[in-house]
């Protein structure tokens, strides 16, 4: 039986684009169909970058295995770490070390882009 958590995301994990073709992230942002929408854009060696539009928050989740870097593009960005919060602005990153816990929040509709290897699972290690 299975264990898995239904979770409230949409998370999309095929690659939308490949190598040579052009990528339009607003376009893609605007027709967003969720207030949390996750999309794998394209695969660069062994990462891949993906496109959120988000609004509201996430769960708290680590990755044991993997490093993720978050990038905001337009809006604001709160990363919740144990005994810190990260506040984002556009064209400010960060990146979350493997193993930290982290959740991600935006109090308004977010775009942000993330870099992270293509195996990771988004919702985190369990």
């Amino acid at each position: 039986m299975s264990s898995a958590i239904p979770y409230p995301y949409d998370t999309r994990l095929n690659v939308l684009h490949r190598p040579l073709e052009v990528i339009d992230e607003k376009a893609l942002a605007d027709a967003a169909p969720h207030k949390w929408y996750n999309q794998t854009l394209c695969q660069v060696n062994a990462s891949v970058v993906r496109i959120g539009v988000i609004e509201g928050e996430y769960h708290w989740h680590k990755h044991d295995e993997d490093d993720e870097f978050f990038y905001v593009v337009e809006g604001k960005l709160l990363i919740d770490l144990e005994g810190r919060i990260i506040d984002l602005s556009p064209r400010q990153g960060f990146v979350v070390p493997k193993g930290v816990l982290h959740r991600t929040r935006a109090p308004e509709r977010t775009v942000i882009l993330m870099v992270e290897n293509a195996g990771i699972v988004p919702t985190g290690d369990e």
